[in-house]
C-alpha cells in the first residue's frame, strides 16, 4: 500500500495529508467506469443474488445508462468509481453530496461488490481508498457511510478503514417488508489516516 506524505507542519492549515495515488494500493484500485462495465453495475442492483441480502430492494428501472450519458458517472454530485483487482472489476463505489448546512456539505458513501470477492478485506481496502480520493480531490471535510444494524460486514470494513460508529438510526431504511433501523459511520479529514 502507498504510504501517506504528510506535508509540512502549517503547509495546508488543517488540510489534512496528501497522497501520491489516493486511488490504488496493493490489492485494488479505484477507477473510472467504461461503458462496458454497464451490464456489470446493472447485475449489482438489479440481480438479487448479485445484490445480496442487504443490497436488494426489488427490481426498479436501472439508473446507469442515463447516467453514463449525462456524465459518464462522473457528476458533481453523485459519482461512481469502479473497484478492480488487478484486471477483474470486482465492484463499485459511489458518493453523493449530502448538505450538511446551508454552506457546507459532506459526501455519503455506498459500495457494492460481486458475492465472490465479499469477505477477502476489497471492502476495507475500496473505503480507505475513496476516502483517500476524495479527501486528495475535494474540499469535503466529513464523509459518511450508513448501512442496516444487520450488516456486520460492512460495519466491520468501516471500521477497519478507519470511520467512526455514530450511532443508530431508527426504522430508517425499507427493505424486503419491513422498516429496518440503520447505522451511521463518519470520517473526518482531521482524522489518522487508516
Amino acid at each position: 500500500m502507498k504510504h501517506a506524505r504528510h506535508c509540512p507542519p502549517g503547509a495546508h492549515r488543517g488540510a489534512g495529508p496528501v497522497w501520491d495515488n489516493p486511488a490504488v494500493d496493493d490489492l485494488v484500485s479505484l477507477q473510472p467506469a467504461r461503458e462496458s462495465d454497464l451490464p456489470l453495475l446493472d447485475r449489482l442492483l438489479g440481480d438479487p443474488e448479485a445484490a445480496g441480502e442487504f443490497g436488494w430492494y426489488g427490481w426498479q428501472a436501472s439508473p446507469w445508462r442515463r447516467r453514463w450519458d449525462e456524465n459518464k458517472l462522473l457528476g458533481e454530485d453523485l459519482s461512481t468509481l469502479m473497484v478492480v483487482n488487478g484486471d477483474q472489476r470486482v465492484g463499485f463505489v459511489q458518493w453523493h453530496r449530502r448538505p450538511t448546512s446551508r454552506t457546507s456539505y459532506c459526501w455519503n458513501l455506498g459500495i457494492a461488490l460481486l458475492p465472490g470477492v465479499r469477505g477477502r478485506g476489497y471492502g476495507t481496502r475500496a473505503h480507505r481508498l475513496v476516502a483517500r480520493y476524495l479527501f486528495a480531490h475535494t474540499q469535503a471535510h466529513r464523509l459518511e457511510a450508513s448501512t442496516e444494524v444487520g450488516n456486520i460486514a460492512e460495519q466491520r470494513a468501516l471500521e477497519k478503514a478507519g470511520f467512526t460508529r455514530e450511532g443508530i438510526i431508527r426504522g430508517c431504511g425499507w427493505r424486503d417488508g419491513a422498516w429496518r433501523d440503520g447505522v451511521t459511520y463518519s470520517l473526518l479529514r482531521t482524522d489518522p489516516v487508516p
